[in-house]
């Protein structure tokens, strides 16, 4: 739905709106706001709101620290967990430099561009993410932990499942800000859980996921929980993974599908999966930003860890699910929910995009599962594997010059720099794991 200014004012007059928050992401996937009253909404409207860029990690130095907001009116929506008099509301705005021009380190940009490279050779970006989380138990002071006394398994329900309240408030929330809940659902790991939303325009899901998280995590607080979408926040269990199904469209036609086509898809939906696997190795760091992340990656535990696809195995990297014609789609299953839903979204588009341009075919399917395989049978298969860490992923993604070039120069070269403190922040610990194994040895 199209909104103009005189929507928005409306809105919050008809609706006792008195804040209107103004988010941004950050470059890391963190969201922002600015909150104002309704006296400054006109203000906001006209994108004269300024904050302080050089106080946000990765955007800009002091010395050209003013950044506008330019509210995108179509993503206005009130917040129903909050008073009913006296409302709040939020819009999602990109942010501009001071003399009007686009900030290039805003991620919801880098989004955009590639969305509009698809719109200019006649295509449509639409995704579903799945999005994981679990929900544990806060401690006295109301600090995180990862306690929870569930023993639930995948789809189990109440009373084993604990957060079956939780998670149903969580869902008629959504609903109330106009999300439109396909399933919800008890995940594989006690206290683990799944809602998936109905797929929309790459950019307008980027915001959902950033607003779905937003509400998951607030909701979880009013039930004295604490949802996490950390990808591994347990040992010996599975991790959170955010599935990411992808298909173009054409003049609202799914262009994937191909009743005529090898397993019935289209040449252009294997150029896409050609792309995606040409680039994964680049792109890791953007689908699985945290050193976190690989624990998830690891046998075992249902997440891949080779880069591969298949019609029907799920260990590969790339599954394509049984439903063909408008629902045919490509289903990218290494990315976790710390990933920067506007930079992962991007660098996926821009990968696939760049198979259709180059015609990339994909290798073969593999239909076995290639856990069980060797490592002489994956190299003599050409099986290549995802980084198995946080510095493999930095590595690969500066010899990846396409997929920094989608990132642009700004947010490239901050953003590595930052993972690299990171990992060599990591390295530098001395784990209780090591304790246990070597000091007793020593």
């Amino acid at each position: 739905m199209k909104h103009t200014k005189q929507d928005i004012i409306r809105m919050v007059e008809e609706n006792d709106v008195e804040f209107i928050r103004l988010q941004f992401t950050d470059m890391f996937g963190t969201l922002k706001n600015v909150a104002i009253t309704k006296s400054q909404l006109e203000k906001a409207l006209d994108n004269r709101c300024v904050f302080d860029g050089s106080s946000i990690e990765g955007f800009v130095r002091i010395e050209e620290s003013d950044m506008y907001f330019h509210p995108d009116l179509d993503t206005f929506a009130i917040f129903p967990w909050r008073p009913q008099q006296g409302r709040v509301a939020r819009i999602i705005c990109d942010v501009f430099r001071a003399d009007g021009t686009p900030f290039e380190g805003d991620p919801r940009l880098v989004l955009r561009k590639q969305v509009e490279r698809a719109a200019r050779m006649g295509y449509t970006f639409e995704v579903g993410p799945e999005c994981e989380f679990f929900l544990f138990h806060l401690d006295d002071e109301g600090q995180p932990t990862t306690i929870s006394h569930e023993k639930a398994g995948y789809l189990d329900l109440g009373p084993v499942d604990f957060g079956e309240n939780a998670r149903r408030d969580m869902v008629l929330s959504l609903e109330d800000m106009g999300f439109e809940i396909e399933a919800s659902h008890h995940e594989m790991a006690p206290a683990q859980h799944e809602i998936d939303f109905k797929y929309y325009e790459g950019i307008a899901t980027a915001d959902n996921i950033m607003t779905f998280k937003l509400a998951v995590k607030t909701i979880a607080k009013r039930h004295g929980l604490f949802a996490s979408f950390m990808p591994k926040p347990k040992y010996g269990v599975n991790g959170s993974g955010m599935h990411i199904n992808m298909s173009l469209a054409r003049d609202g036609k799914n262009i994937f599908g191909d009743i005529d086509g090898e397993l019935g898809l289209s040449r252009e939906a294997y150029y896409f999966i050609g792309g995606l696997m040409e680039h994964m190795q680049g792109m890791a760091l953007l689908t699985n930003p945290l050193v976190n992340s690989y624990k998830r990656l690891v046998h075992g535990y249902e997440a891949p860890t080779h880069i591969a696809w298949s019609v029907a195995n799920r260990s590969p990297l790339i599954r394509i699910p049984a439903s063909r014609g408008e629902q045919t789609r490509v289903e990218l299953r290494s990315p976790d929910p710390a990933a920067n839903p506007y930079l992962a979204l991007a660098v996926c588009l821009a990968a696939g995009l760049d198979g259709m341009e180059r015609k990339i075919m994909p290798p073969d399917q593999i239909q076995e599962n290639i856990n069980e395989m060797s490592p002489q049978e994956r190299t003599a298969r050409g099986i290549k594997s995802l980084p198995s860490n946080l510095g493999d992923a930095i590595t690969a993604f500066e010899q990846d010059e396409y997929i920094k070039g989608v990132l642009g120069q700004h947010i490239a070269e901050k953003y590595a720099e930052a993972k690299r403190q990171e990992w060599s922040s990591y390295c530098e610990q001395v784990s209780q794991w090591e304790i246990d194994e070597y000091l007793y040895k020593i």
